[in-house]
Parts: C-alpha cells; sequence; structure tokens
C-alpha cells in the first residue's frame, strides 16, 4: 500500500487537489481512502453528491478520539482516583486539549495502514505547511522526549526500584508509568514507520507566485502540484503581469521539484466532473529513496561531508549547533534534532555550506576519539 500526504500554503487548493488525486486514482482502479483532517468536512464540497467506486472518505475525529483516550485512561487509573476520591469526567463535559488534533491525525494514519480494509493508496488531505511539517516532525520529537524521561534501559532494575527508593529517600517512578510510556511509544514508532517507509511521500500544491516550500524532514517528494495555472494564451491585458509571474515562479520550481502544472477553470472546482476536468496526475512513479550520506574526504581535505537535501532552503535561515551525539537543523521556522552518525560522532565540526539544495556539513576526526593509523 501507497500513501500520499498532500499538503501545501493555506489557500492553494491542497484539499482540491487531495480530492482530485484520489479520485484518479480510483478511477485508474486503485482502491483508494481519502482522509481528511480537516475539523469542517471541506471534502464534501469539492467531491460533491454522489459515490465513486473505490473511492472511501473519511474525516478525522478529534474530539472523539480524545473522549475515548480520556475514557480509557480513567479506566486504568480507576483505583488511584478511586483512593483519592476523584469523581471521573463525563463525555459531554470534555473538549479536546490542544495537541489532541494532532494525535488524532497521526492516530487515523496509522490506523489506515493497520486497517482490515485493503487499500491500495491512502490520500490524506494534510494541514497547510508548516503545520503539517510540525504533525509530521511529532512522533520522532515524542519519542525523543520518552527516552530522556524515562530511558527504557532503568526499567531493568524494576526489582531494585523500590530499594533505591528508600535509599536516596526519593519516589521512583510506579511501573504504570513505564507501562504507559512503553505503549505510547509503540504507537509512536508505528506512525514513524508509516513516514519512514518508502512507500510514503508528499506532494506539494502550491499556487505559482506565492510562497512555498518543504525540506528537512527527510520525506520523499513525488512532485509539486502548481495549480490554478492560467493559460500562456491569456498573456495579454490585465493578466499579462499574473501571467508572467506565474511563469517566473514554474522556472525556480523547476529547478527543484518535478513540477506538474493544473490549469485553471475559471471557477472553483465541484463535484467529480470537475475534478477530472483538473487532469491532477495519478500516482505511477515511485521517487527515489532520501539519502543523508557521508562522504569520505579524508585523504584529500582531511574531513568527512555530511550530505543533507534541503530543496528550497535559504543560507540566511539556515542554522546549526552541535549538541554531543546530536545536531540541530534548523531552516527557517523549522528545526530537527538528528542523530549523527557513528563515524561523525568522533569528530569536531569544520565548517558548513549550502550549495545545489543541499547542507554539506565538514567534519574533521578527533586525534583524541579516532582510531591511529600505523
Amino acid at each position: 500500500m501507497r500513501t500520499l500526504l498532500i499538503t501545501g500554503p493555506g489557500g492553494s487548493g491542497r484539499t482540491t487537489t487531495a480530492a482530485a488525486t484520489a479520485l484518479t486514482a480510483a478511477r485508474e482502479g486503485a482502491r483508494t481512502l481519502l482522509l481528511g483532517t480537516d475539523r469542517t468536512d471541506t471534502l464534501g464540497p469539492v467531491l460533491g453528491i454522489g459515490a465513486t467506486p473505490r473511492l472511501t472518505v473519511r474525516r478525522v475525529d478529534p474530539d472523539t478520539d480524545f473522549r475515548t483516550d480520556l475514557a480509557a485512561l480513567q479506566d486504568r487509573a480507576a483505583s488511584a482516583l478511586d483512593l483519592l476520591g476523584a469523581s471521573r469526567l463525563e463525555p459531554e463535559e470534555t473538549s479536546p486539549l490542544p495537541g489532541a488534533e494532532e494525535l488524532a491525525v497521526l492516530r487515523a494514519l496509522r490506523d489506515a495502514t493497520l486497517s482490515e480494509d485493503t487499500y491500495d493508496l491512502v490520500v490524506v488531505d494534510l494541514p497547510p505547511t508548516p503545520r503539517a511539517l510540525s504533525l509530521l516532525a511529532l512522533p520522532e520529537e515524542l519519542r525523543r522526549y520518552l527516552r530522556r524521561l524515562l530511558p527504557p534501559e532503568r526499567q531493568a532494575a524494576r526489582a531494585l526500584r523500590p530499594v533505591l527508593g528508600r535509599l536516596a529517600g526519593v519516589p521512583m517512578p510506579a511501573e504504570w508509568l513505564y507501562g504507559t510510556a512503553a505503549r505510547l511509544d509503540l504507537q509512536l514508532a508505528a506512525v514513524e514507520a508509516v513516514l519512514a517507509d518508502r512507500d510514503t511521500v508528499v506532494r506539494l500544491v502550491a499556487e505559482p507566485g506565492r510562497g512555498g516550500g518543504l525540506a528537512l524532514r527527510g520525506l520523499r517528494t513525488d512532485a509539486l502540484i502548481a495549480t490554478r495555472v492560467l493559460p500562456e494564451s491569456e498573456a495579454a491585458g490585465w493578466l499579462a503581469g499574473p501571467v508572467a509571474q506565474q511563469r517566473k515562479a514554474l522556472e525556480e520550481w523547476r529547478e527543484s521539484y518535478d513540477v506538474r502544472p493544473v490549469a485553471h477553470l475559471g471557477r472553483d472546482p465541484r463535484g467529480t466532473d470537475d475534478l477530472a476536468a483538473l487532469a491532477v496526475p495519478g500516482v505511477t512513479t515511485r521517487p527515489a529513496t532520501v539519502d543523508w550520506p557521508v562522504t569520505d574526504h579524508l585523504a584529500d581535505d582531511g574531513v568527512l561531508v555530511w550530505h543533507i537535501p534541503l530543496p528550497g532552503a535559504r543560507r540566511d535561515e539556515l542554522d546549526l549547533i552541535r549538541r554531543g551525539d546530536e545536531i540541530v537543523v534548523t531552516a527557517g521556522p523549522f528545526r530537527r534534532i538528528v542523530p549523527l552518525p557513528s563515524a561523525l560522532r568522533r569528530c569536531t565540526v569544520a565548517g558548513a555550506a549550502l550549495r545545489e539544495d543541499e547542507l554539506r556539513i565538514r567534519f574533521r576526526p578527533d586525534p583524541a576519539l579516532w582510531p591511529r593509523t600505523h
């Protein structure tokens, strides 16, 4: 099964593109699930009335998911709540906390890939790009926090925890806390596996002349869908300016992406006939795997170079910080904490440069840690 994540700037037509992509795939014979993540039903008006064979449409419901999770938590903690004399929260008096919507989207993505229903393709209409990237970063970041706060290796000493607690004079984490952390880590790992799978790709949507971009998360991009493209034949009168602007934007995008223009219909698409008229390309090719290779330049320059693809990144928006065996990479408003490959952990950072849409970090072996050759 393949997974296609669709995102782009707000107002770029990403929901329309998601619906058109799913419709194209279904009409080409793929059993397709279209997953909507907006709180309101934005897919319904775009798709119109009527069913399409081999196409299933679902919408994430964070309210229901939050109430289900809260009920399960109260059931697991029932004895502690009774001991404290606490009363339970009823479903009708609860509302989702901040972050619940993002977790609901990730759960829906995981459940779709593990569903008993067999799909050839899952198309996910993600939020606008900044929120989408933050959402996709959650599994990795939350797992990192869990490992720091509750290291799994400490569970091996569970029999000694009461003794250690008395000796240290401080309470030790209870068994249920480790159990909860282990369950959450397993769930997050399942989402990470979906995102890291070679059959998961991102499709970007943008309107020529408007900003947009994706970098740093290491996700594969199958295409950039340029929406509402005006025909060159209309490059006259007051349309000459917008047509020239979109031509320049398309030329710049083609330097980094496989750009697929989608024509402007002259109206907002509504219904399956309009979606088909957009001729949004289906998912047919498998994009190359995103690699972050380390190349050996020890003989010539005495350094190892780590290559990190960052298409669309700007030099003045980049920042690097080495912290122990990790490196913090910031590109504009986005940040990722990445473990260093084992060979680079015994090196010091000797510099970095952004060239050809690629961040190249130079590492020089630390003589105190690097094996000596004779």
